[in-house]
């Protein structure tokens, strides 16, 4: 029984109805056990790295797919492969390095790079199992070096490339895709690539590396993600000048050409896949928020950099408060200073002004109270009211000259400045900028009015955090909540005591943000959607823990956490009316869930790496 007819619920009591569906849905096979029809047989399947298993396929697979005779006669088990596996891997590391410039890291990427190559299954598998070291390999910081790298790393493609040449063919250009279904595309035009700048084409390694984390973390079916890169020039001369460099080597469209080529990409994969979920990442800051409000009341889209890096920094925020003894309800009390007026910092500062509006009231006398809790200073120090080209996100939150005044602020004072008169209870970086918070703006951060004041270096790659959690202990001791967007190792700080690095990671947010979207069947992705998001995600940890200064959680838990936040999501679109329901179950039917059973139906949608039944259909 695995639905229950329209007639008979009709004739049922709501109650009963809903009982006779759990149960009924206890039985629906999960995401991860269906079988999979294939027309394909013999190489063309040890080709595939989707349905590739190798020496795991059993003989009688083997008979039917036309496979016996193609692999070694002995059959082995997929724990038995990964084993194998992670022996060579071990022992391959050192050795794997293509040449003296090839790092480390850079080398088990291209380990783990080659069997994403041959096996997907096995590739995820590896990756869940391994989530804590392998993370920073799929992800950032390795991706970075990825990007750089990625015209001499090309091997085998993934994913879409679209470019400014193939104005008025996307639309034909989407069913080059093998997929008929596709739940999950990641797109960039890389502008801006973590925090390295215009990299043009070789942008496309963030795209590869989100989705691993999306099919990882959040169980979306690798065989239903998308990666792309919408390639319009670049402005990095050293690309423009390499024999090598893969993509088109012009430079970059701007105005409303650019538009017509976002517009017309959107209007093509939503034309194949109208249950798509889009999310940019890493357009420059000038194109980030302008195109998240062009599309987001359309599509069903969001911008991670914007609303996904602000999500996770709310959360690590309201830790922070707990952090201190207090409960989240101070944290409209909290004078927090912001590095950075980029798309990620200002769309930080617009999310935690709502969150503490809301807390307020959320009317106009809270939402002037909120503003007045940031300060933003960018290149040309605090922004304020008087700046003769202030940019217009930044706009809302500049000083006022009557505070200034009060405040003995001037425009363009520097963040030592800044801190010093402030003495602010959180400075937040997302400069890019790696030491911006130097040992002067760190001494200054001692005469802060909060008893354990945060520093949330933010910027990544490793080398642009605003500061290591070994200078901040250093100078402001164990007090101190520290929390950065790449990982760093916690500092021993003496006498058996701990200062622990949190990483502020976005894949704390943006798995559970486009699960909860699918699994809802919302159009949109609202705001109440992502502040529900962020709020799971900070109340995760336990009262012990946030009081030891750690206000994200490890790695390892990422599915649980995931599923939390996906959950959130789910029920936050059902309270605003805008969820519309997933396969089976409908819009009415997820509103009768529990939050526990909630958490049920997302993890049973979730997709877990293992082999399923594979079954041979001749076109």
């Amino acid at each position: 029984m695995a639905s229950i007819s329209r007639s008979l619920r009709r004739s049922l009591a709501p109650d009963t109805c809903h009982r006779l569906l759990l149960q009924a849905r206890g039985f629906v096979t999960a995401e991860c056990h269906r079988p999979v029809v294939l027309h394909k047989r013999g190489p063309d399947i040890l080709h595939d790295p989707w349905f590739n298993r190798g020496t795991a396929f059993s003989m009688t697979e083997r008979d039917r797919l036309g496979l016996r005779g193609l692999l070694p006669p002995s059959v082995v088990s997929s724990q038995q492969q990964i084993d194998r596996f992670m022996l060579d891997l071990k022992r391959l590391e050192q050795n794997a390095r293509d040449g003296p410039s090839d790092t480390y890291q850079l080398a088990k990427w291209r380990i783990l790079n080659r069997l994403h190559d041959r096996n997907e299954t096995m590739y995820y598998k590896v990756l869940i199992d391994n989530i804590e070291e392998y993370a920073p390999i799929v992800y950032t910081p390795t991706v970075g070096a990825v990007c750089q790298n990625y015209s001499g790393l090309f091997r085998r493609p993934r994913g879409m490339y679209f470019s400014a040449e193939d104005r008025g063919e996307m639309m034909s250009m989407v069913y080059n895709w093998p997929a008929d279904q596709v739940d999950m595309i990641v797109v960039t035009d890389g502008s801006r690539i973590l925090g390295l700048g215009d990299l043009g084409v070789q942008g496309m390694g963030i795209a590869i590396g989100k989705l691993d984390l999306y099919v990882a973390a959040a169980g979306i079916n690798p065989q239903r993600v998308l990666p792309v890169m919408i390639d319009v020039g670049t402005n990095n001369e050293k690309l423009l000048k390499d024999p090598l460099y893969l993509g088109l080597q012009e430079h970059r469209l701007e105005g409303e050409e650019y538009v017509e080529i976002i517009d017309e990409f959107m209007e093509a994969v939503f034309s194949r896949w109208p249950n798509v979920i889009v999310q940019f990442e890493d357009f420059q800051s000038k194109w980030a928020f302008r195109l998240l409000q062009r599309y987001r009341n359309t599509y069903r889209m969001f911008n991670d950099d914007v609303q996904g890096t602000a999500g996770v920094a709310i959360a690590g925020l309201l830790g922070a408060v707990r952090a201190q003894g207090r409960p989240m309800i101070d944290f409209p009390k909290q004078k927090i200073v912001v590095a950075g007026a980029g798309s990620a910092g200002i769309g930080v500062v617009n999310a935690a002004s709502r969150t503490m509006a809301r807390m307020l009231g959320n009317n106009d006398v809270a939402f002037e109270s909120a503003r007045s809790q940031f300060w933003i200073v960018d290149a040309h120090g605090l922004v304020t009211e008087e700046r003769a080209d202030i940019d217009p996100d930044a706009r809302p939150f500049a000083r006022r000259k009557s505070e200034l005044t009060h405040q003995g602020l001037s425009e363009g004072a520097s963040l030592l400045e800044v801190v010093k008169k402030v003495k602010p209870d959180v400075i937040l970086g997302l400069s890019a900028v790696g030491g911006l918070f130097s040992k002067e703006v760190l001494e200054a951060l001692k005469d802060s009015s909060s008893s354990r004041p945060a520093i949330f270096a933010m910027s990544n790659p490793t080398k642009n955090a605003e500061c290591t959690p070994e200078e901040a202990f250093s100078i402001l001791g164990e007090k101190v909540v520290f929390s950065s967007g790449s990982p760093f190792d916690n500092v021993d700080l003496g006498d058996g005591k701990i200062g622990h690095s949190n990483q502020g990671n976005n894949m704390y947010l943006f798995p559970g943000i486009g699960l909860g979207t699918l699994l809802s069947g919302a159009r949109i992705v609202s705001d109440g959607m992502l502040q529900a998001a962020a709020e799971r995600l900070a109340s995760y940890m336990k009262e012990e823990e946030v009081l030891q200064g750690i206000i994200y959680p490890p790695t390892s838990r990422i599915r649980e956490i995931t599923q939390e936040v996906a959950a959130a999501v789910v029920r936050e679109a059902v309270a605003e009316n805008i969820a519309e329901g997933y396969r089976d179950m409908d819009a009415r039917e997820l509103a009768s869930l529990s939050e526990e059973e909630t958490v049920d139906y997302v993890k049973k949608n979730m997709w877990n790496p293992v082999y399923p039944t594979v079954v041979y259909k001749r076109d």
